[in-house]
């Protein structure tokens, strides 16, 4: 396959790239949670960034692929990696105040950042009535099964605060994907491009937990050192090179669609893992959620 090919729509092959992309980010929110009893979360995010970003170089360098050559990249590339960083940030400073249920529900606002934006980059991705339908059915359909969550007091008078980062991080998110098909970024390599966003995000939440005075881990156990590898290698390495591939060669707004599947995943995850239990109300929604990834993504 021509490496520039660009795709109209998404073929088996990106489907099923996506959906191993996101039980793998299900999979990771199980991994960061249990991290975070050794490790705070500055540090972890910005450990497992500078980690992958090193990965990633070897990577390129491995296969021939020039990182460092002026294309005209740098502005998009260190535009990407600071929303990358900023989004992450306003996550891990706004589970503070509010629950990780309604965190979550704000994160995934974000395909609706890519929808609304994309047309103003290619008109060829504007949604149809029909595809904007099977969106907001898909985001019910998550909503829906994290609303138990909502009923949770969070126990802080802040809440408000925790709600609003996760909408701004959503914005963030979103506004990632669009910086990377508006800018030079968008016939960049994905290495070139998953570069940017490590190493710039790396070097930004590690100042920041150094500046918070979050302490350094000093003890680290194989529990540790297996959460960590698992977000660097598998999630911040593999899957976001997936990712990034897959934007640069499919339409940015039917693959936003499919993250919606990433917090079920994570439910699933959860309950296979920790053994939590399944309900009737998480089978429901993985159906309608798949009803309204089909209506995004029906040619």
């Amino acid at each position: 396959m021509n490496r520039d090919q660009r795709h109209s729509h998404l073929d088996t092959r990106a489907i099923t790239l996506l959906l191993g992309c996101c039980v793998l980010w299900g999979l990771n929110q199980v991994a960061a949670k249990a991290a975070l009893s050794e490790i705070t979360p500055l540090w972890q995010a910005g450990l497992r960034s500078a980690g992958a970003a090193v990965l990633v170089w070897l990577w390129a360098r491995w296969r021939g692929i020039a990182l460092f050559q002026r294309d005209g990249t740098l502005p998009g590339g260190l535009l990407a990696g600071a929303l990358f960083a900023a989004e992450f940030a306003c996550i891990f400073a706004g589970l503070q105040y509010t629950t990780a249920s309604r965190m979550v529900v704000f994160i995934y606002l974000s395909p609706f950042v890519v929808a609304l934006g994309m047309p103003f980059i290619a008109r060829s991705e504007r949604l149809s009535l029909r595809q904007a339908g099977g969106l907001l059915l898909a985001f019910g359909a998550v909503a829906w099964a994290f609303a138990e969550g909502f009923g949770t007091k969070s126990g802080s008078e802040l809440q408000w605060l925790g709600d609003s980062l996760g909408l701004l991080a959503a914005l963030l998110w979103g506004g990632t994907t669009l910086a990377i098909r508006a800018t030079r970024l968008s016939s960049a390599s994905a290495e070139k491009t998953l570069f940017y966003q490590l190493g710039v995000s790396g070097l930004a939440l590690m100042l920041a937990a150094w500046a918070l005075g979050e302490p350094w881990p000093t003890a680290w156990s194989a529990r540790l050192a297996g959460l960590l590898g698992f977000q660097t290698v598998i999630i911040s390495f593999a899957s976001y090179l997936l990712w990034f591939w897959l934007v640069r060669h499919y339409p940015a707004t039917r693959l936003a669609s499919f993250t919606l599947a990433t917090p079920l995943f994570g439910l699933l995850a959860g309950a296979l893992l920790l053994g939590e239990p399944i309900s009737a109300r998480l089978g429901l929604a993985l159906l309608a959620l798949a009803a309204g990834i089909v209506l995004v993504n029906k040619r």
